[in-house]
């Protein structure tokens, strides 16, 4: 179950990320974090806290709960 959840948040930022216009190094500069740490995020092998996964949403410029969404949504600004 973990891993699916993982997976599924992965997913999420990646495509907003791309959707963004942000490769993974510029999305990693805005977080203060390595490219590895994004490229590890995205693949569901890394197990975020909540607080990380806030400013992943305050970088991409999207709603905290895009993050966690089972359908993708249009982006939007909060």
């Amino acid at each position: 179950m973990a891993g699916d959840v993982r997976k599924l948040v992965g997913g999420n930022v990646r495509r907003l990320r791309i959707s963004a216009g942000l490769s993974q190094a510029e999305l990693a500069e805005r977080l203060g974090v390595d490219r590895a740490y994004v490229s590890g995020l995205e693949l569901g092998a890394r197990n975020a806290t909540i607080l990380t996964l806030w400013h992943v949403s305050q970088a991409l410029e999207v709603k905290f709960q895009q993050i966690f969404a089972d359908r993708p949504e249009k982006r939007s600004k909060r």
